[in-house]
């Protein structure tokens, strides 16, 4: 029989938070999660009310984040599973796309992620256990015109996660970075932030991709349900991987990716060994 566990988990509200802190009250496990407004806090908690907790949290207030994981610690229990979750989506050319975007993109999706770490993890290390999930993205692994920012950013927290997780292994703690390809959630909708287009030179090149990924928005090959039950799978894992990839586009981008840095460094190793001593 599984043991009941309590989860932390970032952005319950909606897409892949919503349907992770589902899949984990449906097995029985203790959720905390955090939402932006009582609306959606109320909206939460109402899923199961002896199991679901809300708190109101944005992860951009970095000096906030301390006091809530010692509040969870202390009122809720002991957490045994960290889940970042919460991000969005920044689509822009880069020579268009103001610095302004990039910070806000790196404050959500990296610091923010690494803030909530930073609160949990004494107690994780005291206790000997834990683990902490952080959602990537396939684009942690490959890129495309148009998205350098939130590559960036997953790029980021994939490197981050790997390290941590060889810092925490001592200690019982393991550390796993999770990295989906296309699914059905908002992302490319109502949660994207998209920079407005000016230089029309990068248009035969980015417009394309801008209008398959709106006409592809809501038929994405991957139920973020199954990718939930995945997560669940993955933390009751003996030993779980410091990187895991979910969906078979992901799969497929990935191996090309790492097939064609191959090619490259085979092609140009003359050059790398040539600046030996």
């Amino acid at each position: 029989m599984r043991k009941s566990k309590i989860y932390f988990i970032t952005g319950v509200s909606s897409g892949f938070g919503r349907a992770i802190a589902t899949a984990v009250l449906n097995a029985g496990h203790k959720v905390v999660g955090t939402v932006r407004n009582e609306a959606a806090q109320r909206k939460f908690q109402s899923l199961n009310p002896s199991l679901a907790t809300a708190f109101i949290h944005d992860v951009t207030h970095f000096d906030a984040t301390d006091a809530l994981a010692k509040s969870v610690e202390s009122t809720i229990g002991p957490v045994d599973v960290l889940i970042n979750n919460a991000g969005y989506g920044h689509e822009g050319i880069l020579e268009e796309s103001p610095l302004s975007e990039m910070r806000q993109q790196f404050d959500v999706n990296v610091f923010g992620a690494v803030a909530v770490i930073k609160a949990f993890l004494p107690y994780f290390r005291n206790r000997r256990a834990g683990h902490i999930v952080n959602i990537t993205s396939m684009g942690g692994f490959i890129t495309m015109p148009g998205i350098a920012y939130y590559c960036g950013s997953k790029f980021a927290l994939e490197g981050i996660s790997e390290v941590l997780s060889k810092e925490l292994k001592p200690f019982g703690v393991f550390v796993t970075a999770v990295a989906p390809g296309s699914f059905k959630t908002d992302w490319a909708g109502r949660s994207m932030v998209r920079t407005p287009r000016s230089i029309s030179d990068y248009d035969a090149i980015f417009e394309p991709i801008r209008a398959a990924r709106i006409e592809k928005s809501g038929k994405q090959l991957g139920e973020p349900a199954k990718a939930a039950l995945a997560i669940i799978n993955l933390v009751d894992s003996k030993e779980p991987p410091a990187h895991l990839l979910l969906g078979s586009d992901a799969l497929a981008l990935v191996r090309g990716k790492l097939e064609q840095m191959s090619r490259e460094i085979d092609g140009f190793e003359g050059i790398t060994r040539s600046t030996d001593s």
